[in-house]
């Protein structure tokens, strides 16, 4: 388009007659003259200035729509002020003279993968039929002040605990259950329920919630180009359809997600094993961020943002992609040796062998730890 606008410019009405008389008079004096150095001069600027209107209109709608993306939930309104109390704040480093300081407090994240069934490509990854969903993976993740060091402790979806009400869009709340099982929290009461009844369990505030569902995770893994995992034993789990030998597998999006979610074919076959599984995907997916400098190029971060926001809920404090990369580079500091893997402690519940309940007091001791 610039293009043919500079030359119909460039004949300045005259012709071919004019174009002719031109290009003598600049073999003649051995150069272009003043004047249409000038001309030309303007023209490519008048070009780049609508490049770059062009380019910033495409960026600034890229930005827009990964933000529209983000569903979120104003956990913190629902919730008010019957929640553990906040963990003190930590001041941020200086400003440099080029950037605004990134984020370095402490925080405590709720992190949950859901097997959410809607959508097609949901229930092609094993999300089943259309009626609704469940937290299929809770870890509470905390990042200690620095941003230099994490702890991820799962939950496992199998515990039983005490569910408290839960607060409704509708203005109604759910009733209060004595030894539901934790993953029905969601199912009851979504992202407000899961947060409410992992504070109840735990008595640490989470600052902040980020959900992601299969078909988030299996993108999220092939926009960082597959993992590395290696397994110590066979799998062959006809529920999660992964078949692997024991040894090291760079594994795509959709075999990871298989692997997230294998349980019956390792160890005892219960949820603990499959938590074990999931750790190590957490410190491989970490090695492979840290591997692409992804932490440090805001492009990189932006390609991977692209590939997942549709498949992300969180609370309104994460609901924009500038904060979501605020807290992705805050953590540059953070490596894959640098993070503990713990599961909640927990025994078998007297009542029913196939279910758990946390193991006090070491449990307690270990939230308290999170404060």
């Amino acid at each position: 388009m610039f293009l043919s606008v500079t030359g119909h410019q460039g004949s300045g009405g005259a012709g071919d007659d004019g174009e002719a008389g031109e290009a003598g008079e600049e073999a003649e004096g051995g150069g272009i003259r003043p004047g249409r150095r000038a001309r030309a001069l303007k023209l490519t600027g008048l070009t780049l200035a609508g490049l770059l209107v062009l380019g910033a209109g495409a960026a600034g709608w890229a930005y827009w729509q990964l933000n529209d993306n983000i569903t979120s939930v104003d956990i913190n309104s629902a919730l008010g002020d019957d929640r553990p109390a906040r963990a003190a704040a930590v001041p941020s480093p200086d400003a440099s003279a080029t950037a605004p300081p990134l984020p370095a407090g402490a925080l405590n994240i709720l992190v949950l993968g859901s097997d959410s069934r809607s959508g097609a490509e949901n229930q092609a990854l094993g999300g089943g039929d259309s009626g609704g969903a469940r937290s299929d993976t809770a870890m509470v993740v905390r990042l200690d002040a620095g941003r230099t060091a994490a702890t991820v402790v799962s939950i496992p979806r199998d515990t039983l605990v005490d569910r408290p009400a839960c607060p409704l869009p509708d203005g109604g709340s759910t009733r209060p259950v004595s030894g539901a099982m934790f993953n029905s929290a969601y199912e009851v009461g979504g992202p407000v329920c899961a947060v409410k009844t992992v504070e109840s369990l735990t008595d640490v505030r989470m600052d902040h919630y980020i959900e992601i569902d299969f078909a988030g995770f299996a993108r999220l893994v092939d926009a960082l180009g597959g993992v590395t995992v290696t397994t110590d034993e066979d799998i062959d789990d006809d529920r999660s359809h992964l078949t692997l030998e024991a040894g090291t597998h760079h594994l795509d999006g959709t075999d990871a997600l298989a692997l997230a979610r294998t349980r019956y074919d390792i160890g005892d076959g219960s949820d603990l094993g499959r938590i074990e599984l999931q750790h190590q995907l957490v410190k491989a997916l970490l090695e492979q961020i840290a591997d692409q400098d992804l932490l440090t190029s805001p492009t990189e971060l932006y390609e991977v943002a692209d590939a997942v926001t549709d498949s992300l809920t969180t609370d309104t404090g994460l609901d924009s992609l500038g904060e979501l990369m605020d807290l992705g580079q805050s953590l540059r500091g953070l490596s894959s040796g640098a993070v503990t893997t713990l599961t909640m402690p927990v025994l078998p519940a007297p009542w029913d062998p196939n279910r758990v309940v946390a193991d006090e007091p070491d449990a307690g001791e270990l939230w308290a730890s999170l404060k």
